[in-house]
Protein backbone atom coordinates (compact mmCIF):
# COMPACT_ATOMS: atom_id res chain seq x y z
CA UNK A 1 0.00 0.00 0.00
CA UNK A 2 1.45 3.40 -0.98
CA UNK A 3 2.19 6.06 1.71
CA UNK A 4 0.08 9.13 1.80
CA UNK A 5 1.64 12.59 1.95
CA UNK A 6 1.29 14.36 5.24
CA UNK A 7 -1.00 17.40 5.14
CA UNK A 8 0.29 18.92 8.42
CA UNK A 9 2.49 22.03 8.40
CA UNK A 10 6.00 21.53 9.65
CA UNK A 11 6.53 23.19 13.11
CA UNK A 12 9.76 24.85 11.91
CA UNK A 13 7.86 26.59 9.12
CA UNK A 14 5.28 27.94 11.57
CA UNK A 15 8.00 29.27 13.90
CA UNK A 16 9.77 30.90 10.94
CA UNK A 17 6.60 32.70 9.86
CA UNK A 18 5.89 33.94 13.40
CA UNK A 19 9.48 35.18 13.80
CA UNK A 20 9.33 36.94 10.41
CA UNK A 21 6.09 38.72 11.31
CA UNK A 22 7.57 39.83 14.65
CA UNK A 23 10.71 41.21 12.96
CA UNK A 24 8.62 43.10 10.38
CA UNK A 25 6.47 44.56 13.16
CA UNK A 26 9.44 45.92 15.13
CA UNK A 27 11.21 47.25 12.01
CA UNK A 28 8.03 49.02 10.93
CA UNK A 29 7.54 50.47 14.42
CA UNK A 30 11.06 51.94 14.40
CA UNK A 31 10.39 53.78 11.12
CA UNK A 32 7.13 55.39 12.19
CA UNK A 33 7.21 59.16 12.95
CA UNK A 34 9.05 60.90 15.73
CA UNK A 35 8.40 60.51 19.42
CA UNK A 36 5.74 62.70 20.96
CA UNK A 37 6.71 65.22 23.60
CA UNK A 38 4.52 63.59 26.25
CA UNK A 39 3.03 66.99 27.17
CA UNK A 40 -0.09 66.65 25.02
CA UNK A 41 -2.29 68.80 27.28
CA UNK A 42 -0.06 71.89 27.00
CA UNK A 43 0.01 74.42 24.13
CA UNK A 44 3.14 74.71 21.98
CA UNK A 45 4.95 78.03 22.43
CA UNK A 46 4.42 80.63 19.71
CA UNK A 47 7.96 81.96 19.25
CA UNK A 48 6.74 85.17 17.58
CA UNK A 49 4.66 86.09 20.65
CA UNK A 50 7.58 85.22 22.93
CA UNK A 51 10.04 87.37 20.98
CA UNK A 52 7.64 90.34 20.88
CA UNK A 53 6.86 90.38 24.61
CA UNK A 54 7.91 87.41 26.74
CA UNK A 55 6.75 89.14 29.92
CA UNK A 56 3.12 88.91 28.74
CA UNK A 57 3.40 85.10 28.93
CA UNK A 58 4.24 84.98 32.67
CA UNK A 59 2.24 82.49 34.67
CA UNK A 60 1.41 80.43 31.56
CA UNK A 61 2.70 76.96 30.62
CA UNK A 62 3.88 76.01 27.16
CA UNK A 63 5.85 73.28 25.40
CA UNK A 64 9.13 74.15 23.68
CA UNK A 65 10.60 71.54 21.31
CA UNK A 66 14.06 72.00 19.91
CA UNK A 67 17.73 71.10 19.85
CA UNK A 68 19.99 72.03 22.77
CA UNK A 69 22.66 74.34 21.39
CA UNK A 70 24.65 75.18 24.50
CA UNK A 71 24.63 74.64 28.25
CA UNK A 72 25.24 78.16 29.49
CA UNK A 73 25.55 77.82 33.27
CA UNK A 74 25.41 75.02 35.81
CA UNK A 75 25.57 75.07 39.59
CA UNK A 76 24.33 72.27 41.87
CA UNK A 77 22.22 74.59 44.01
CA UNK A 78 20.76 76.86 41.28
CA UNK A 79 20.43 74.52 38.31
CA UNK A 80 21.43 75.49 34.78
CA UNK A 81 20.46 77.50 31.73
CA UNK A 82 20.34 75.87 28.31
CA UNK A 83 20.11 77.51 24.91
CA UNK A 84 17.60 75.76 22.63
CA UNK A 85 17.23 76.18 18.86
CA UNK A 86 13.54 76.08 17.90
CA UNK A 87 12.30 75.71 14.33
CA UNK A 88 9.55 78.32 14.03
CA UNK A 89 7.92 78.03 10.62
CA UNK A 90 11.18 77.42 8.76
CA UNK A 91 13.05 80.09 10.76
CA UNK A 92 15.44 78.95 13.48
CA UNK A 93 15.04 80.95 16.71
CA UNK A 94 16.95 80.61 19.99
CA UNK A 95 15.49 80.59 23.48
CA UNK A 96 17.19 80.29 26.87
CA UNK A 97 15.47 77.98 29.35
CA UNK A 98 16.24 77.87 33.07
CA UNK A 99 16.46 74.28 34.32
CA UNK A 100 15.89 74.15 38.12
CA UNK A 101 18.05 72.00 40.44
CA UNK A 102 15.39 69.27 40.70
CA UNK A 103 16.43 68.23 37.18
CA UNK A 104 20.13 67.88 38.11
CA UNK A 105 19.80 64.11 37.76
CA UNK A 106 19.04 64.61 34.02
CA UNK A 107 21.99 64.56 31.64
CA UNK A 108 20.99 67.20 29.12
CA UNK A 109 23.30 66.81 26.13
CA UNK A 110 24.19 69.28 23.39
CA UNK A 111 22.93 68.65 19.84
CA UNK A 112 20.06 66.46 21.12
CA UNK A 113 16.34 67.14 20.65
CA UNK A 114 14.29 67.76 23.77
CA UNK A 115 10.80 68.82 24.69
CA UNK A 116 10.60 71.23 27.61
CA UNK A 117 7.41 72.02 29.50
CA UNK A 118 8.04 75.59 30.66
CA UNK A 119 6.29 78.06 32.91
CA UNK A 120 7.09 81.73 32.45
CA UNK A 121 8.06 83.65 35.56
CA UNK A 122 8.42 87.39 36.15
CA UNK A 123 10.40 89.03 33.38
CA UNK A 124 9.30 86.49 30.76
CA UNK A 125 11.93 83.91 31.72
CA UNK A 126 10.96 80.32 30.83
CA UNK A 127 11.58 77.82 33.66
CA UNK A 128 11.42 74.08 32.91
CA UNK A 129 8.75 72.11 34.77
CA UNK A 130 9.22 68.95 32.69
CA UNK A 131 11.85 67.57 30.30
CA UNK A 132 11.57 64.75 27.74
CA UNK A 133 14.19 63.67 25.23
CA UNK A 134 12.78 63.24 21.73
Amino acid sequence: MPRRASSNLHPGLILGIVAGVAVLFFVGKSFTGKKSSGFGDVTKLNMEAFLQNGNSLRGSEYVVEGTVDEKLRWTPDRGQVVSVVVDSGGVKEMIGIEVPPEFNNRNIEREQRYSFKVKFRQGGIPVATGINRL
